[in-house]
């Protein structure tokens, strides 16, 4: 058995039921995330990738981002790089080189990515790939990427082990892997007011934004069913990781953690 939020579902169905939840919000995700966060989701995908220290001409992996919003947030930083650099030429042959990879399970979340992406003008910019795929089964080589990112994707997951196991294996030695995810509170006053605001609040603007209450009664849940900061860190060690860190932000309402593949 495995879990869905705070209910117990059998493994095979843990998958497709997710992937139900996110077709569900997929064309109002990102609005409602604005909401939940108050925006500051926006300032924690900025700190994720400033961690990355993205590189013109590296092969990134983005995994569950559909939307596309640490990925265009890699590229963005890549284009400030080239445009501070004086060698013009040298810098355009490696961009021309730069891969972001945008995996994603679910085809409705990477068709909103690639026509966000379109109204960004960055439609035809061949440094962005869009692939559907299964995070327990990437289809990319051994030893073959430079960084791989998962932001807020992961305890969507049906096997988090799988997971970490196939992000050691496609990372070059010398890789980064970083994982945004929202986590756990522990101060008391601020756990109880973000206890009230999750299960009472969220949901309620589900409803509201999106007309779809269970779908983020279900996101909810599943933040609070995710290992703790220290567990989630043992795991990514247990994977293979060095080097094995975490940034609590907002107090451990998110997290950032980091390995390092040597």
């Amino acid at each position: 058995m495995n879990n869905l939020g705070f209910k117990e579902v059998h493994e095979e169905e843990k998958s497709r039921l997710v992937g139900n939840v996110f077709s569900s919000v997929a064309s109002s995700y990102d609005l409602m995330n604005d909401i939940m966060s108050v925006g500051l989701h926006r300032l924690w995908k900025d700190r994720l990738v400033s961690k990355l220290n993205p590189f013109p001409g590296m092969k990134h992996l983005d995994v569950a981002g559909g939307t596309g919003d640490v990925a265009f947030r890699i590229l963005e930083t890549l284009n400030s790089v080239k445009r501070r650099a004086t060698q013009d030429v040298l810098e355009d042959n490696l961009h021309e080189e730069t891969q972001i990879i945008i995996c994603d399970i679910n085809p409705n979340m990477l068709n909103v990515g690639k026509k966000r992406a379109m109204e960004r003008g960055l439609g035809e910019d061949k440094s962005l790939v869009w692939v559907e795929g299964d995070a327990e089964a990437l289809k990319f080589k051994d030893n073959s990427l430079d960084g791989y990112t998962i932001a807020f994707g992961i305890r969507n997951v049906t096997h988090i082990e799988k997971v970490l196991a196939e992000a050691y294996r496609v990372l070059k030695r010398g890789g980064r892997f970083l994982c945004l995810e929202l986590s756990h509170v522990e101060v008391p006053v601020f756990k109880e007011l973000y206890d009230y605001y999750s299960f009472s609040v969220i949901p309620a603007m589900g409803e509201l934004v999106a007309g779809d209450r269970n779908s983020y009664q279900y996101l909810v849940e599943s933040i609070r069913r995710f290992p703790s900061q220290e567990t989630f860190a043992s795991m990514i060690a247990a994977a293979g990781f060095q080097k094995v860190e975490y940034e609590n932000l907002v107090g451990g309402v998110v997290a950032i953690h980091s390995g390092l593949k040597v």
